[in-house]
């Protein structure tokens, strides 16, 4: 029916359907309400003249070409200009040597499912209500004694703030400590996540380069740094093992300039050899270290659930932060991870997990001394959940990624993580996901891969 048409009477229309008139009546009464038909004295009721779609288009002035849109200009801030996508998990299949991700085949989905559902069946309504903005204090008490007795860390359970993951702690210290031009100091390669969190608030980033010993510091001429990020237990993406001396020496340095250190322990429960080196944060006597971990790397992604150590003198400010942001994490899932830990059943996890990512670390370098020998060096590891190659001279890293992604292999270049050219070319090799068959499978389709640009070049 056209705009402005009149309908039948509601009388007519119960008649010719054999439905009741109060259901027509409705029905007009509804569609009234929504803008699609008038009802006026002495005329019966119509089609509105002008129906509800038409309020909804938007119309078009000025355009030149019919296929394109003039957007309006935004006034954005200073912040929204400085920020960019940060890529999320890939739902993509694991395999072959995908890297960043547990072993999720072996996560004890059957357990954490009867502690669910345990956790649910007592559900009250001081849990409905939702928590502090630092935490469910079950679960703050638990992390707190897991992390003195496995990571050496020294805190009190106020101090662990339970965030969605690494990278709001990252936003949230980056957003109280950082001011517009401030300068922070981070590995390099490093985390671009947090390179661009500190940007992002105006901070001017200092790439430090890495040796054998994790991060170089600057040199004292390097002055108003306001806030250092490392990834001391195991360096991203490089992953070698910050030493002692050259954690003393951060410390040091962090204290004559007044300056706060942000250690990121992203995987640091998963050691394989050498002595352990107790967290940064166990380190430090004058309170300048926040202290990250994530039980996405231990448990599961889409667990988002993480822990920041804030130094005692700042919880207040962070608890604030915290409570006009998210206000807290979910409390039941809190609730759950808290029984998981206390039951010991986190403990026996990753104790299960470090042997059986110890024997497919041990598979990988196998592996890549039976196919590889010449093509990439695996670079020896301590612990995390994947390693670096180091490609012969001349071969881009690039090409490298793209040979291997043709036989159905993930390796990620490492100048993916760099602000600057690399002297060497590498990729970043996962293995903690990957079972002992895939990673056989994919060290010689690499080989295969990385023979045919030698053969090209």
């Amino acid at each position: 029916m056209r705009p402005g048409a009149r309908l039948p009477s509601t009388r007519d229309l119960a008649k010719l359907y054999s439905l009741s008139r109060g259901t027509i009546v409705s029905a007009f009464e509804q569609l009234i309400a929504e803008g699609y038909l008038e009802g006026l004295t002495g005329s019966g009721t119509r089609v509105s003249k002008t129906l509800p779609e038409d309020w909804l288009n938007v119309h078009r002035h000025g355009v030149a070409n019919e296929g394109k849109k003039i957007l309006p200009k935004r006034n954005l801030s200073r912040y929204a200009r400085k920020i960019t996508l940060f890529p999320g998990y890939d739902p993509r299949a694991t395999r072959a040597f995908r890297s960043n991700l547990p072993g999720l085949d072996l996560f004890p989905m059957e357990l954490w499912t009867q502690i669910t559902v345990r956790v649910f069946r007592r559900v009250s309504t001081h849990h409905l209500l939702g928590c502090p903005p630092m935490g469910y204090a079950p679960l703050q008490r638990a992390i707190a004694e897991y992390l003195a007795s496995s990571r050496g860390v020294k805190c009190q359970p106020q101090q662990i703030a339970v965030v969605s993951g690494v990278q709001e702690a990252l936003d949230l210290t980056a957003r109280l400590f950082v001011n517009f031009g401030d300068r922070v100091c981070m590995e390099g390669p490093g985390y671009l996540g947090a390179a661009q969190v500190f940007q992002g608030v105006g901070g001017r980033v200092l790439e430090a380069g890495t040796d054998s010993e994790g991060m170089r510091l600057p040199t004292r001429a390097a002055r108003n740094i306001r806030l250092f990020y490392v990834t001391p237990g195991h360096q991203f993406p490089l992953g070698t093992t910050m030493s002692l001396s050259r954690r003393l020496l951060l410390l040091d340095w962090a204290n004559r300039a007044n300056a706060l250190i942000f250690e990121d322990d992203y995987d640091g429960e998963f050691r394989y050899s050498g002595r352990p080196i107790p967290a940064l944060q166990g380190l430090d006597h004058s309170g300048c270290v926040f202290y990250a971990g994530s039980f996405s790397k231990v448990l599961f992604p889409s667990l988002r659930l993480a822990y920041l150590v804030v130094p005692e003198d700042l919880v207040d400010r962070f608890a604030a932060a915290k409570s006009l942001t998210t206000r807290h994490a979910p409390v039941l899932e809190q609730a759950v991870l808290g029984e998981f830990i206390e039951e010991g059943h986190f403990g026996r996890h990753i104790r299960r997990m470090r042997e059986l990512y110890a024997e497919r670390l041990a598979t990988l370098l196998e592996s890549a001394r039976e196919e590889l020998l010449g093509l990439l060096e695996i670079s020896p590891i301590e612990a995390g959940l994947q390693t670096v190659g180091w490609l012969e001279k001349g071969t881009s890293e690039k090409a490298a990624a793209k040979a291997a992604l043709l036989r159905r292999v993930d390796v990620t270049p490492l100048g993916t993580y760099c602000r600057r050219p690399m002297s060497r070319q590498g990729l970043q090799i996962g293995f903690a996901a990957i079972d002992p068959r895939e990673i056989r499978r994919g060290a010689r389709d690499l080989a295969i891969a990385l023979e045919s640009l030698a053969k090209n070049r």
